[in-house]
């Protein structure tokens, strides 16, 4: 499927509007040959490592526009765009669009930044995607936070996701944008007012050339949403976080991630740090207080690198656990 032009994505230039933080789109290869992108925010010549940050199932790198400039004022910052999704290449095949998928993607990017080491962020998927790398490449993360998302995820979550999931109305003006994002998420974030619905809007529609407005995603993600999404179990790759400093955020309405399922997530994993952004269901943008200041305490907390002998035990960990799973047939 033809990609739509990107003269008109909003942000996509070396320098973006809402902050004046200047950032290098990127583009490398995936292992079955898609052109995907990235945002690189640079940070200071003496960053002590690299953040990738990793956007939701209908979302792209711009969700991450405010967070990602504080950020890399300590930090060097990426931000992936799926498959699908913003300038990266569609898949020729839908049934790509499944996590295991995207964690490879994750991989090769990892891969090809030349990072050894790197703290994740995930959004929802990115969540899951996180939780995945977790699981079987430990000895590259010196962290993982996750943002409203957990190894359960809500039937009540999954059934709202399932009715917008792959399907568009026309939008004839951004204002229609912001009132169809509204329509959506108006419950989610209550305290927002227009000129927020309109900068959400400018991150999840794009304008062509032609004037005409679209969902910046390939329609065709929604395929294999529901086996892709909620037949997996995602708590063995969670409980490998064991290893692996973690925070997890909540919006405190979510209804994807519940009160009950944060609980255990601390139980299962002791050193679990959470955070809750109030009056915020899913999810939470990561520019709000109780998130950022979460963020930014994680952060500081992190080493800059691994040790050799951690390497090599998560390393050996990470083996085991993949012949586990290939026993099983989970992958």
């Amino acid at each position: 499927m033809p990609k739509i032009p990107a003269a008109n994505r909003p942000g996509d230039t070396p320098m973006t509007a809402a902050t004046a933080a200047p950032f290098t789109s990127r583009f490398y290869t995936s292992p079955d040959g898609l052109k995907l992108h990235y945002r690189d925010y640079p940070g200071p010549p003496d960053a002590p490592f690299t953040v990738l940050c990793i956007p939701g199932l209908t979302r792209n790198a711009r969700d991450f526009e405010e967070l990602a400039p504080h950020l890399a004022q300590k930090y060097r910052v990426l931000c992936a765009e799926l498959r699908g999704r913003g300038l990266s290449e569609y898949a020729k095949d839908p049934a790509t669009y499944v996590p295991a998928v995207y964690m490879r993607d994750m991989a090769a990017l990892i891969k090809s930044a030349g990072l050894a080491q790197v703290v994740l962020i995930g959004t929802s998927l990115g969540g899951i995607i996180s939780m995945i790398l977790g699981g079987v490449m430990p000895q590259h993360l010196l962290g993982v936070i996750l943002n409203d998302i957990g190894p359960e995820l809500d039937p009540a979550g999954l059934a709202r996701i399932a009715t917008y999931l792959g399907k568009s109305k026309p939008i004839n003006s951004w204002d229609d944008a912001a009132a169809a994002v509204q329509f959506l998420d108006g419950t989610i974030y209550p305290g927002y007012q227009q000129a927020d619905w309109l900068k959400m809007a400018r991150r999840r529609f794009i304008q062509a050339d032609d004037g005409s407005f679209r969902v910046d995603y390939d329609l065709n993600i929604s395929k294999p949403f529901v086996g892709s999404s909620a037949s997996v179990d995602l708590w063995p790759f969670f409980l490998r976080l064991k290893r692996i400093p973690v925070l997890a955020i909540r919006g405190g309405t979510s209804d994807l991630l519940s009160a009950e399922v944060f609980a255990r997530m601390k139980r299962e994993v002791p050193h679990l740090q959470q955070a809750v952004v109030p009056q915020h269901g899913h999810t939470p943008y990561l520019d709000e207080p109780e998130a950022a200041q979460a963020i930014d305490s994680f952060l500081a907390g992190l080493p800059s690198r691994l040790g050799p002998l951690t390497v090599l035990s998560r390393s050996l960990g990470a083996a085991a656990f993949l012949t586990k799973l290939k026993i099983t047939g989970v992958i």
